[in-house]
């Protein structure tokens, strides 16, 4: 059997540090082989393939072609890519399978795939596990496939061009912190007509300017400076491979994706009354209470854009989103696309006589913290997590459980802790209507999570 580090397989998606132990061109190749025999189980003789800027990726994508064709399994090499480019790419080019190399927003030394077996569904933990099962046992299918190049962004840029209509000239900072998305991003902003001025969206994965997560305030205080500089409408940025959005408003400050929903709820169910949004355990009692006044169906899901993507498609719901950043609608095919996403707001902001500050002031009001992560190992987090939800649940709180412990000490005020699918850390996140309640929460988090010595004290955000 080939030995394979088991931490690299993750949730929904295979992520690791670019090393000798780790991803390297052997296990590669070995995961690759793995994932031809998946789909080759499900009748899948065809591949979507692209990758991402990082240093790694080129020498990744390389052994991922011969691991495909080795295996029979013919392939569209898309080249260099963002992951909601290459699920368009499995539309326009007819194909259910496929695998994007990327990093995504992790630091600088890491790497990754995303693997698709069907149109705008990724790998389900179930599928990691199969995954790495084959991967191991080197019982793979032989066979000789071809490669073909092709170009999709032309398709993409059009496909979004006809989806989006702006009623008047935005001017726009898109910031990309040197990810593959500042490749693609400001052509497409460009295109349906907005002013854009680029940040950091020139490639250089040592990331000078820090790793790029818009879901990291910190990281986007550079583009706010500039939003005010430039006195523009407003500022979005994009994470890695571009499927994760964050904001800044006129004034420069961030605007934390749950708010973002609210905005883009609204627009869709102006279009769509009585539409159903779903929105991750993360996001703000503001983003269920503004959907219900609007008309709407809010339904709380598991983090994870795997688990949003299939719950929007099980539901039919218009909208989809996370607190992270991935936003999905129903009428671009279900996948997360932050480029599209943007185009949306970008839409909605366009309409309204009103600048995104002001919009956002007459939304439900909450003091909340940003997401907030505590160390700890990912051998034992998930079973560190099951101990935490059975103490909260023995306080006599109310705490719903779909994923990790969302604990509510009245009906605005709970805290949060679900282990991360990516990181060895516990992910947590704290609200209420004020500062006082708030402290409150975070009190009787830490009383509990104190007793745990594999959970470091040390906070830091996410």
């Amino acid at each position: 059997m080939a030995k394979l580090e088991k931490t690299m397989f993750r949730e929904y998606d295979i992520r690791g540090r670019v090393n000798k132990a780790e991803l390297n061109i052997k296990s590669v190749y070995l995961i690759n082989r793995g994932f031809a025999k998946f789909l080759n189980k499900r009748g899948i003789k065809k591949a979507i393939v692209g990758y991402d800027s990082r240093p790694s990726s080129p020498r990744f994508h390389q052994a991922t072609l011969k691991a495909l064709t080795d295996s029979g399994i013919d392939v569209i090499d898309i080249g260099l890519s963002l992951s909601p480019i290459f699920y368009f790419a499995q539309y326009y080019f007819k194909t259910k399978g496929g695998v994007i190399i990327t990093g995504s927003h992790n630091p600088s030394g890491w790497s990754g795939f995303k693997h698709a077996y069907d149109y705008s569904l990724t790998l389900l933990p179930d599928d990691v596990k199969e995954i790495y099962g084959l991967a191991t046992q080197e019982d793979f299918v032989q066979g000789k496939g071809k490669v073909e190049k092709k170009d999709v962004f032309k398709p993409y840029l059009e496909d979004c061009k006809k989806r989006v209509n702006l009623k008047k000239k935005l001017r726009v900072v898109c910031c990309c912190n040197h990810g593959t998305a500042g490749a693609f991003a400001p052509k497409v902003l460009k295109a349906v007509g907005c002013e854009v001025i680029e940040l950091y969206c020139d490639l250089d994965t040592t990331f000078p300017h820090g790793n790029p997560n818009p879901s990291v305030p910190e990281l986007m205080e550079d583009c706010g400076k500039k939003v005010v500089d430039m006195k523009a409408d407003i500022g979005v940025g994009l994470d890695g491979d571009g499927d994760r959005l964050g904001v800044v408003d006129e004034k420069g400050n961030f605007v934390s994706m749950d708010k973002v929903e609210i905005l883009l709820a609204r627009h869709v169910l102006k279009q769509h009354p009585g539409a159903k949004i779903i929105f991750d355990v993360k996001c703000s009692e503001a983003l269920p209470e503004d959907i219900k006044a609007h008309g709407g169906i809010p339904i709380m899901w598991i983090t994870g854009h795997s688990y949003i993507k299939a719950k929007r498609m099980e539901e039919d719901a218009e909208l989809a989103g996370e607190l992270s950043g991935h936003i999905f609608y129903k009428d671009h095919y279900g996948f997360d696309d932050a480029i599209y996403a943007a185009l949306k707001l970008l839409g909605y902001l366009s309409s309204q006589n009103q600048t995104i500050s002001q919009l956002l002031a007459k939304t439900p009001q909450y003091v909340s913290t940003s997401t907030l992560h505590a160390e700890c190992a990912d051998e034992i987090k998930y079973q560190v997590q099951e101990k935490l939800t059975k103490e909260f649940k023995d306080t006599g709180l109310k705490v719903i459980d779909i994923n990790g412990a969302r604990v509510y000490l009245d009906d605005s005020t709970w805290g949060l802790v679900r282990p991360s699918s990516n990181l060895p850390v516990l992910v947590l996140r704290f609200e209420a209507k004020t500062k006082e309640k708030l402290d409150k929460v975070q009190k009787l988090f830490r009383k509990v999570m104190d007793k745990y010595p594999e959970i470091s004290k040390d906070w830091r955000h996410g």
